[in-house]
């Protein structure tokens, strides 16, 4: 009689201990569900960008409504650029001697084109040396031309850089090495190329890499200014790379939420 009386005594008590333990259990575990949101709704609110920092070509207090932009630049010819030239006159057969391409555009001229060396020259066929270096298409088409007269009734020269290039990289949705066929290109085309900077990219202190003189130069432009169009960089040049830097908040939104993540879903 004891012993079953003890042993109900037991089973209550035991009973009673694991439904305390269960209701616990779901406290913490309800608990931690209403601090994943405690935790996670400042964190949106955190990483959220200001309109004034997503907006491009704002006034800021200049009041300028018109800005002169350099609409002259060329491109100039630089060491280890591959120049496509197709040369055309009155012989047919004898302008083929000057030409390794068929026709001038074709994918052929690109693979054989003519690399400018570190002197600034390129070697054609019969005319040996052309200096071209530090030169727009236009001068050095005539430069060739000059060349050309010594051999061929009034030449013709059609040349183009062919490997002219920016280099897209950091917080943009398509990062990447894009091709300009018409050697020019300003920094808003180049960005829009690449998709766009995303909201994350720091839109005032994008920075532009460029070789000038052998040596590599870094500059900074600020796009959400519209003083950016009188800048040195908008105009961009061959071989330009652009690094859009990504925002400290992205960095703390992906640590905080990773955090917070983990430790929501550790089992109790």
């Amino acid at each position: 009689m004891v012993n079953s009386i003890l042993t109900e005594t037991s089973c209550t008590y035991l009973s009673k201990l694991i439904d305390k333990n269960l209701t616990l259990l779901n406290l913490l575990t309800f608990k931690k569900q209403h601090y994943f949101w405690y935790f996670l709704i400042p964190i949106f609110l955190f990483s959220c960008t200001p309109q004034k920092r997503l907006s491009y070509f704002q006034d800021k207090g200049e009041n300028l409504n018109s800005i002169p932009i350099d609409t002259s630049y060329n491109a100039l010819i630089c060491p280890n650029d591959i120049l496509s030239i197709y040369v055309a006159s009155v012989s047919e057969e004898a302008s083929k001697f000057f030409n390794f391409a068929s026709e001038p555009g074709s994918e052929n001229s690109l693979a054989n084109g003519f690399v400018v060396d570190h002197f600034g020259n390129i070697q054609m066929p019969l005319v040996g040396n052309v200096h071209v270096g530090g030169m727009t298409t236009t001068a050095a088409r005539d430069q060739v031309i000059q060349k050309l007269s010594k051999y061929l009734v009034n030449p013709t020269v059609k040349l183009n850089i062919r490997n002219f290039r920016v280099t897209i990289l950091g917080e943009v949705m398509r990062p990447g090495v894009y091709p300009v066929l018409n050697e020019k290109i300003t920094l808003t085309e180049a960005l829009a190329l690449a998709g766009d900077i995303t909201t994350y990219g720091l839109r005032a202190n994008i920075m532009i890499i460029r070789e000038e003189n052998d040596k590599k130069e870094f500059g900074f432009v600020d796009i959400t200014s519209r003083q950016f169009f009188s800048s040195s960089y908008y105009n961009l040049r061959t071989n330009d790379i652009i690094y859009v830097e990504t925002a400290k908040r992205k960095r703390i939104f992906t640590e905080n939420f990773t955090r917070v993540f983990s430790w929501i879903t550790v089992p109790v």
